[in-house]
């Protein structure tokens, strides 16, 4: 059975927090105080499905909140397998017309074989995003601890975990500043602090940092070509630092504060040569000039001037007491928890917040955290649905300017896909299939079932449009305009006349992820076709005559 997505489903940490409202000594049942927007726990994480997310948009980690070892599981946004390639098939355009003939005489099947042959892409998949690995952290001397509670405080995009010993209290605060694009780890207690520090990709040490550098993997026959740097700053207070086997230990400091960097050789979609080293060595020394509380400001006020553009009250919260995992089992047994939706809509745009900025990659399918070299659906960007789900709320929830990446990557993908119009159909204008990656691969992939699907760009098109209509910023609609214009005129050149005069149909296409017959969904105008055709003419002609271009184009798409 093949599973489809439908199946799956420093001035912070000073002595005042840890004997402020924060502190969480409380009695069995008696209320937490948390900020309204938190999601809490009152165990670390033991999967990383249950660790905490931070991100720049750029840069991001999932955060397990352990005691006597914490683990920072690290991403780079351009860290991908392989380098630019161009995947569209240069013989397919000699078969699409017997593909086509095949559908008119209604023999899908044999249709969609000969499109597994001759029209997919080369190679049939795109490339995996990376992991950086882990960042760990040993703490020593924290037997018996008790009192345990980790929180991700959404208005403020911090993470917190605060414990106690039979000796001492402790604190660890950790967020990924977008102003300085850097994660800042920080820890307190009210005994001496000593650990040690390491990161799970083999490292080198330069005094106070460590060091980790490589190359990304190659995939499916297409080569390595990424270089990445991923750096930490270790900063004590009160105490000495060393350096041992390739990892760096403290011992009895009052505070450890650990900066850390990542960046790639990424330059854009057909180069990956850029310096890495230097680039994350630059964002280390920038942060490390700041003290600590221009850093948090610095943050804050990048995170809220989002992030507070927004309000939700679905009236007050009733259930302070029952921690986030409990409180959403409670909610599948069907007891009322509006609060709990209210808390859902607002971890729903911190996390695009924390994925998608200006200047960071769009959000992929899991948005900007992956732990693995070989992610569920490779963590691309699935353009049939996935990737405009994630910024659907982009727009209504006050986050319009975390759709930059994705129009970013459309402008991208208008190049890439003008190669596959004319490889694959003949076609002026561009083209993208079901699923897009860093290197802005655009021909269909994966067997003609899933990905001989024509309008996945064409549907990005309405993410343009609604950036317009939200903002009518006249600079933003010169911009999207030879963007729609483009997606239109391949359809133009390639829509054909259906032989029972139904009228003008995409041919070959599917309805994604359906079957009209067992295993066969190679067909001919799928009514998602018609719609999304009907709707980007529609964007495109209203936005041709507000800019008072194109008026034979006009009058063609109508």
């Amino acid at each position: 059975m093949r599973l489809t997505r439908r199946d799956a489903l420093s001035a912070g940490l000073s002595a005042g927090l840890l004997a402020g409202p924060f502190a969480h000594a409380t009695p069995d049942g008696a209320a937490e105080e948390f900020p309204r927007w938190s999601l809490w726990y009152r165990q670390p994480a033991s999967r990383w499905v249950e660790a905490l997310p931070i991100g720049t948009g750029r840069l991001g980690a999932m955060l397990f909140g352990g005691i006597a070892s914490e683990r920072l599981q690290l991403n780079e946004d351009t860290f991908w397998a392989g380098g630019p390639y161009d995947p569209a098939h240069a013989g397919a355009q000699a078969s699409l017309e017997a593909v086509r003939a095949l559908i008119w005489q209604g023999r899908h099947a044999e249709a969609q074989a000969l499109a597994d042959r001759e029209l997919m892409a080369r190679p049939l998949r795109q490339m995996p995003y990376q992991t950086l690995g882990e960042l760990r952290i040993d703490l020593d001397g924290q037997g018996g601890a008790q009192d345990y509670r980790r929180w991700l405080d959404l208005d403020a995009a911090t993470i917190t975990s605060s414990w106690r010993t039979a000796d001492a209290r402790f604190v660890r605060e950790s967020y990924a500043s977008a102003a300085d694009q850097v994660i800042v780890h920080t820890i307190a207690g009210d005994a001496p602090l000593s650990a040690r520090i390491a990161l799970t990709k083999p490292a080198r040490t330069e005094g106070d940092m460590l060091w980790a550098e490589g190359s990304n993997r190659p995939a499916h026959g297409v080569a390595a070509a990424l270089r990445f740097a991923l750096g930490v700053r270790v900063l004590a207070e009160g105490g000495r630092i060393e350096a041992a086997d390739g990892a760096i230990r403290v011992e009895g400091a009052s505070r450890i504060t650990l900066l850390v960097a990542a960046r790639t050789s990424h330059r854009d979609w057909q180069h990956a040569d850029g310096d890495a080293l230097s680039a994350a060595r630059r964002d280390l020394d920038t942060a490390a000039a700041r003290n600590a509380a221009a850093l948090r400001t610095r943050h804050l006020e990048s995170h809220r001037r989002l992030f507070r553009g927004f309000q939700i009250d679905l009236g007050g919260d009733t259930a302070t007491a029952t921690p986030t995992d409990e409180r959403i089992r409670y909610s599948h047994e069907g007891r009322g928890d509006p609060h709990l939706a209210a808390l859902y809509v607002q971890y729903a745009r911190y996390l695009l917040l924390a994925c998608s900025r200006p200047g960071s990659q769009p959000a992929n399918l899991q948005g900007l955290w992956n732990d693995r070299d070989d992610p569920p659906w490779d963590s691309k960007y699935t353009i049939n649905i996935n990737t405009q789900m994630n910024y659907w709320p982009a727009e209504p929830l006050g986050l319009g300017e975390c759709v930059e990446p994705l129009i970013a990557m459309i402008e991208e993908l208008a190049q890439s896909g003008a190669r596959t119009a004319r490889t694959n159909y003949g076609g002026r204008g561009w083209v993208a299939h079901h699923n897009t990656d860093l290197w802005r691969a655009s021909a269909p992939i994966d067997g003609a079932f899933w990905g001989l699907w024509p309008s996945g760009g064409a549907w990005l098109c309405k993410h343009l449009w609604d950036r317009w209509d939200y903002s009518r910023d006249p600079a933003l609609l010169a911009r999207i305009y030879p963007l729609m214009r483009g997606a239109a005129m391949f359809f133009l050149d390639t829509l054909v006349e259906h032989p029972d005069g139904s009228g003008l149909v995409t041919s070959p296409s599917i309805s994604p992820e359906n079957a009209h017959h067992a295993g066969v969904s190679v067909c001919a105008g799928p009514a998602m076709d018609r719609q999304i055709l009907r709707e980007l003419f529609a964007n495109t002609i209203e936005c041709a005559a507000l800019l008072k271009r194109d008026a034979p184009l006009r009058d063609q798409l109508r």
